[in-house]
């Protein structure tokens, strides 16, 4: 009897030996593969700030864009060009700028010209705010006596803003990350390639910001180009204003005078400057002349 309990109690310690060895075992192996996940995401950490341009490109492509177009108000750039007739080029004009100042927009360019037929004409290029497009154009026309031609187009540019912003949120991310390492590093080299990294995706990052803020000017305001003339017939006035009698006299003497004196003056240029050639001329028909009389008055044997 005493055996028989004898064997059991060294089962039961060698049962208890076995459990607690493979519980050491199974712990250690747990705690193996928590080292080797942490240095593995160690590792995926550092790759991602050495490969910050491929990592961006898949967060960019991961961007659900289509859902974002769908839920946020979609972004037009509209733009006019109308071409006009109006009675009073300066009062059309005036009008016009009145309602760009009061719908809160501004002029870009204005200009006036004047034909040969004394017709005026004008060209005007304003941005109005885009909740007050339509409104503008409905009262520009109504300056007008006449409206020749009206375009009115739009350019959507949602997918482009949006693909902007998952950009700015990739390298915002990137600069984070440098900027961490930059705190941890000991190294003069690792400093400065995390410095020359981080000026690259800063300069970058101001490139993206400068294109959003485009777009957001480009479609909070609008851009109406308008092309006016004046319709009303010039009837040129009768007299003689216009006919310059004594001015066309004096003119006229003044050439014909011009034409005198450069006449004379040609003539002294061409005597003083060929006199030596006139004078050998002279001596030599004086010569001949003299020769023939001599021979005339020769008497014949």
């Amino acid at each position: 009897m005493n055996k028989r309990c004898l064997n059991g109690f060294f089962a039961a310690v060698l049962l208890i030996f076995l459990g607690a060895c493979s519980s050491s075992d199974s712990e250690e192996s747990k705690s193996a593969n928590d080292m080797a996940q942490m240095n593995e995401s160690a590792g995926s950490n550092e790759m991602a700030v050495l490969d910050g341009e491929d990592q961006e490109d898949a967060a960019t492509a991961e961007e659900p864009k289509e859902s974002q177009i769908e839920t946020s108000d979609r972004m037009i750039i509209h733009r006019a060009n109308l071409e006009v007739q109006v009675k009073n080029l300066k009062k059309a004009k005036q009008n016009i700028e009145k309602k760009v100042k009061g719908y809160g927009g501004y002029v870009v360019e204005s200009n006036e010209y004047r034909d040969e037929n004394e017709l005026m004409s004008g060209h005007v290029i304003v941005r109005i705010p885009e909740k007050h497009f339509q409104a503008f154009l409905n009262d520009a026309e109504d300056e007008a006596a006449e409206v020749l031609g009206r375009n009115v187009s739009g350019q959507d540019v949602t997918e482009e803003y949006v693909d902007l912003e998952s950009r700015l949120k990739s390298k915002r991310a990137v600069e984070e990350r440098l900027l961490d390492f930059m705190k941890d590093a000991q190294k003069t080299e690792d400093l400065l390639k995390i410095s020359s990294d981080l000026a690259k995706v800063q300069e970058e990052i101001e490139v993206l910001v400068g294109k959003m803020k485009y777009l957001e000017n480009q479609t909070s305001y609008s851009t109406v180009e308008i092309f006016m003339q004046e319709s009303k017939v010039v009837v040129p006035g009768v007299g003689g204003n216009d006919l310059n009698t004594w001015e066309k006299t004096k003119k006229q003497l003044a050439v014909s005078l011009n034409f005198l004196l450069a006449a004379a003056s040609g003539l002294v240029v061409f005597l003083v400057g060929n006199l030596p050639i006139i004078i050998l001329l002279v001596l030599i028909g004086v010569g001949i002349y003299y020769v023939v009389k001599r021979k005339r008055r020769t008497p014949k044997e």
